[in-house]
């Protein structure tokens, strides 16, 4: 009974790993496509995931919501500050500090 449960339970942490290196992956292409967009640069090619917890959705489904931050800069010598917020696999919005042109 305990090698059942030990296995149950390897493949829920499995399966949420993989889930989350998902998500990542999702976060990072739309910081790229985002940061093209606003003819920014995306520095060091990373986004970093900020927070997470549980939240529901419109039709009342339990996901994952998840925030990642990314630094951009639009002259190369400034750093600021982006943000990308997500339930499930949907991107809410993406979010960029002001930032000099």
């Amino acid at each position: 009974m305990v090698d059942l449960f030990l296995i149950i339970l390897l493949l829920l942490i499995a399966f949420y790993w993989s889930n989350s290196m998902k998500a990542r992956e999702a976060a990072f292409r739309a910081a790229v496509l985002y940061c093209q967009k606003m003819d920014v640069l995306l520095l060091d090619d990373y986004v970093a995931l900020n927070a997470q917890w549980l939240k529901r959705d419109d039709f009342g489904v339990t996901k994952v919501w998840r925030s990642f931050q990314f630094e951009f800069s639009s002259t190369g010598a400034e750093r600021y500050q982006g943000k990308i917020v997500m339930l499930g696999e949907k991107i809410l919005s993406i979010q960029l500090e002001p930032y000099r042109i």
